[in-house]
């Protein structure tokens, strides 16, 4: 499968942002380490972080035809993002939403999800290992 692993604003600050929440590991070491377990099972990834709303929804544009799989982690436009949300919709990609931290039990803000409709699942809470679950998750073809 060829999965695309997109990750929302701030997640370039990981290793730096919070890492109480976030953990300690840079967003790159976390790819690095996803990509050598999704390699091994004989799948590959794609990366792909922005800040911009609008760069991640021409990304999940660019996805349709390419791309058996999508991983997101939308960061704050987890809870605001309709556009993020509706590109999702529109292009019939499995695609699994995937937080670090666990956002049912932190601020009330958090808790709301506007992407999570569009998703076949969410991860919540387990760090990194998020990202691995959502790929199984992907590659096995089942809801979260």
């Amino acid at each position: 499968m060829k999965i695309l692993v997109i990750n929302g604003p701030n997640l370039n600050l990981l290793g730096k942002r919070e890492p109480e929440i976030y953990g300690s590991e840079t967003l790159d070491e976390i790819l690095e380490w996803l990509t050598a377990t999704a390699e091994a099972k004989g799948h590959g990834l794609e990366h792909f972080q922005s800040n911009h709303e609008g760069a991640i929804i021409d990304r999940l544009h660019e996805a349709m035809g390419q791309a058996d799989g999508i991983i997101i982690n939308p960061g704050a436009f987890t809870h605001y993002s309709y556009a993020i949300r509706d590109a999702i919709t529109a292009m019939g990609i499995p695609t699994v939403e995937v937080h670090l931290s666990d956002i049912h039990s932190r601020e009330d803000f958090r808790k709301i999800s506007v992407i999570a409709p569009a998703c076949v699942g969410q991860v919540s809470g387990l760090g990194k290992e998020g990202y691995l679950e959502g790929l199984r998750k992907l590659v096995q073809g089942r809801p979260v």
